[in-house]
């Protein structure tokens, strides 16, 4: 079982070491097209397994014919976002960078599942979509898991409870307009709106939708890497081990929600196949009107791109 990651920056080295973590994959594939990268990064890494028990191979190449085999191809390749920087101000940067990495998929692994994680994400999964013309249930884009971790993070803290007794969802794109569900949002089965008052609540949302832009204002050069990268794998691993987990992801839209042609993040269930099935909750009409405002947003981000 071959899991392959393009791109061995941070997230994508990230993603290769929780990978390794969690034993999901018999040999962990890392490219890069900058010479020795990939490899000094899994030496690294394969210099770990004695230390918890990795029995597994990992790979460092620059060599995108490693990509046959794999049963899931994670692309992470594209410019990081730097202090400033929205999501959208990268698009035709990425765009070039993700379509190659597209085509090398689709010539040396026609049949795996794809988990783009490149910023802006809902764009680029469009572009690795329409690039490998692989069926929908095939591609989809790490968001949702992501900003779900995020929200749940700051629900706890500001309860001063366990993280693992949070249970939220988070829809909508990945960027300032998504859509972090505050009715369905609870701890231990109890809505948060019993918790904690209204304003609270609006801040935890805000600073849910700007998580990832408050990292990288402290961090000054570079974004997150750690979370995302496990939340990728969280994707990789239900997958690879047929777990179907019910998982927010960003998936091809056809007729869901009333919405079509566009990816958007939303609960979903992921197995062998890749998306299994979407899963259509009934939104109230705010709530939709906040979904139809994330589709906008994505096709003016598509009729920008030229495929």
């Amino acid at each position: 079982m071959r899991l392959s990651i393009i791109g061995a920056g941070a997230v994508g080295t990230s993603c290769a070491h929780w990978a390794m973590v969690r034993g999901i994959a018999q040999e962990i594939v890392l490219f890069d097209i900058v010479p020795g990268l990939a490899q000094g990064k899994a030496l690294d890494l394969a210099q770990s397994a004695p230390l918890f028990g990795f029995s597994g191979k990992i790979i460092g190449t620059e060599d995108f014919s490693f990509l046959e085999e794999s049963e899931v191809v994670i692309i992470t390749a594209g410019k990081p976002r730097t202090p400033g920087m929205s999501r959208e101000d990268l698009l035709k940067i990425n765009a070039e960078i993700v379509k190659s990495c597209a085509e090398k998929v689709s010539k040396y692994a026609p049949f795996s599942k794809v988990i783009v994680v490149s910023n802006p994400l809902d764009a680029m999964v469009y572009v690795t979509y329409r690039t490998t013309g692989f069926p929908k249930e095939r591609v989809m884009g790490m968001a949702g898991v992501l900003d779900t971790a995020r929200y749940r993070y700051f629900i706890a803290e500001a309860l001063g409870v366990s993280p693992k007794d949070v249970q939220a969802l988070v829809m909508g794109v990945h960027g300032d307009l998504m859509i972090p569900l505050v009715r369905l949002a609870n701890v231990g089965g109890i809505p948060i709106t019993e918790l904690l008052p209204l304003d609270k609540i609006q801040e935890i949302v805000e600073r849910t939708k700007f998580g990832g832009g408050e990292i990288v204002s402290l961090l000054k050069t570079g974004s997150a890497f750690t979370t995302p990268g496990l939340a990728t794998i969280e994707m990789a691993e239900s997958i690879l081990k047929d777990e179907k987990r019910v998982l927010s992801c960003s998936v091809l839209l056809d007729g869901e929600y009333g919405i079509s042609g566009v990816f958007l993040g939303v609960p979903v269930i992921l197995g062998k196949r890749g998306v299994e099935k979407i899963i259509e909750i009934k939104l109230t009409e705010e709530e939709r009107e906040l979904l139809e405002s994330c589709a906008k947003a994505c096709k003016k981000l598509i009729d920008l791109l030229t495929l």
